[in-house]
């Protein structure tokens, strides 16, 4: 069996380090693929997913899966973060819809809580005339979640490769044109995607999303993984940089802010002096928020 642009069968095999921690490096392997192979393009975006959700989200490892490579620790009080390869698991939790079982690709769930936030991740590589299927999906998938769990915070991630119609990529192909615009087939998808995102209490629409981000990831040399900066437009909703933010915001008004008794449900904030964050930046807070890409959710930060 041949090896996918993720690496040799043994480099997948070898146990990872943390070296997916910004969106850029877990996006390399989608750029640059020439073929789908189980899945191999999309993993290091679950495994960046699942990470974040721990350093910027407060959620444990072990309430996660697939579980990071990361093990939080009591240490003198603190929570307190170290990596851990051998922590890292891949697989995918199923959960319970109204009609039928559901793999998603990351889940958050609490013990005695159930689901609390998943996310549903995509990727496009070409053939962007299929765009109108994945919207379907995306629509019948929500509503499937929601019909039996009304209060679990979930987000879809569509990343869509940056293939340009200059470089021999064909209209249906490419993701920008010739003259460096957006292709129509991507805007009228972004503008579908506009009215499925932003459901906010437990009794809205079951067919939106809490949180929606579209993506284009560049695959020129020397940008290979970069989020392009222009799409979509500063203001969208579905701007990756609002993505997170809001699964962390939607979860904090259900969950928390309904049971401050419950331990359980809030958060957690970091031990800035965690091993992990001194292996990445030596515990320098704005170092290490450059390394990472966002802000970790630290003690004494965090309310």
């Amino acid at each position: 069996m041949s090896s996918c642009a993720g690496g040799t069968r043994e480099e997948r095999d070898r146990p990872v380090s943390i070296d997916t921690v910004h969106i850029s490096d877990a996006l390399k392997a989608f750029a640059t693929a020439d073929a789908v192979q189980a899945q191999e393009h999309i993993k290091p975006l679950h495994r960046h997913i699942a990470m974040r959700l721990v350093v910027e989200g407060g959620f444990f490892p072990e309430e996660i899966t697939p579980h990071p490579p990361l093990r939080a620790r009591k240490r003198a009080g603190s929570n307190s973060l170290e990596s851990d390869p051998t922590a890292e698991t891949k697989g995918e939790l199923t959960v319970f819809g109204g009609m039928k079982t559901k793999q998603i690709d990351v889940v958050v769930a609490k013990e005695s809580i159930g689901p609390v936030v998943a996310v549903s991740v995509k990727g496009t590589l070409n053939a962007y005339r299929n765009l109108v299927n994945r919207m379907e999906e995306a629509i019948g998938d929500s509503t499937n979640v929601h019909v039996m769990y009304p209060g679990l915070v979930y987000g879809f991630l569509h990343v869509l490769r940056a293939n340009r119609e200059a470089s021999g990529f064909g209209p249906r192909d490419c993701g920008l044109t010739a003259d460096g615009k957006v292709s129509p087939l991507i805007c009228r998808y972004l503008a579908a995607l506009c009215e499925m995102t932003g459901r906010r209490f437990v009794r809205n629409d079951f067919t939106r999303y809490e949180a929606v981000a579209l993506a284009m990831v560049e695959n020129d040399p020397g940008a290979v993984g970069r989020v392009n900066s222009s799409f979509p437009e500063p203001r969208s909703p579905l701007r990756i940089e609002s993505f997170f933010p809001r699964l962390y915001e939607t979860y904090d008004l259900r969950f928390p802010a309904r049971a401050e008794h419950v331990a359980r449900a809030r958060r957690a904030a970091w031990d800035l002096n965690s091993p992990l964050f001194k292996e990445l930046a030596q515990g320098d807070e704005e170092a290490l928020a450059q390394k990472l890409g966002y802000r970790p959710r630290l003690a004494g930060h965090s309310p």
